[in-house]
């Protein structure tokens, strides 16, 4: 058994091993993992965090030893809390990473993080808040950062934040949690789901105060929720419709 470590600012995890394949989920910073099938130029990998399996190109990981496998396993995870920050490569040399970058693996890859990290994580008033940081940013699928981000990726990084690893898949996300009836009875950091013609779960959004609603659709704003699903101020009409609103206990 192999195990790898992202050692980059954010690396693209396909469907296919190869460049021109979908790109179905990324890898930021620090984020290690389990090499599953390892080939010549590709290698399979499960990610240990969500266990989401994927395709990565072996020039944008590093191979780590299983000590130091379980050594992140065993260290409490920590993430950089500011839009764009810095890791220090050496001496002299820096490189950017995105929000939600995992800085507590600096130590294992010989770098150094002095930036800003979340202050208390597991406050689930602050999780809107947090959200705020992605607005605007565009609609990427497969998407991690706020430099591109779809809508399952955008509701797992923000709880990622704050200490809840939920599934990188909208359709698993909505199995956790308690389920309510009314938009009434949720609070602001509450999840969303919508379905589809067929009724399955192809989107998700974080519940914000006054019936209103942040999720990335075209990019990541906010727009108004009632019983009937999201209700898009641009567009003037419903562009998803509400299947269930689910609770996630902090």
């Amino acid at each position: 058994m192999q195990y790898g470590i992202c050692p980059l600012s954010i690396i693209p995890l396909r469907a296919e091993p190869e460049n021109t394949s979908e790109q179905t989920s990324q890898l930021l910073y620090g984020e290690f993992f389990t090499v599953v099938n390892a080939q010549k130029s590709w290698s399979k990998i499960q990610n240990e965090s969500d266990g989401y399996e994927g395709w990565v190109n072996n020039k944008h990981f590093l191979l780590i030893e299983k000590a130091s496998f379980q050594n992140l396993q065993n260290t409490p995870k920590v993430y950089s809390s500011e839009l764009v920050d810095f890791i220090w490569k050496g001496n002299e040399i820096l490189f950017p990473t995105p929000i939600g970058s995992q800085v507590s693996s600096a130590q294992t890859l010989g770098h150094r993080f002095e930036g800003k990290q979340l202050e208390n994580p597991k406050s689930k008033e602050n999780l809107v808040n947090t959200a705020l940081h992605y607005l605007n940013s565009p609609y990427m699928w497969g998407g991690k950062s706020p430099f591109g981000i779809d809508c399952s990726g955008f509701v797992q990084c923000v709880y990622q934040l704050h200490g809840i690893q939920l599934p990188r898949d909208a359709y698993l996300q909505a199995e956790h949690g308690e389920t309510l009836g009314f938009i009434d009875e949720s609070e602001a950091g509450d999840l969303a789901f919508f379905d589809d013609e067929e009724g399955k779960i192809t989107h998700v959004g974080i519940i914000m105060s006054d019936y209103h609603i942040i999720h990335a659709f075209g990019q990541v704003r906010i727009d108004r929720l009632d019983q009937t699903g999201i209700f898009n101020n641009t567009l003037n009409s419903h562009t998803h419709k509400l299947r269930v609103i689910r609770k996630i206990e902090f």
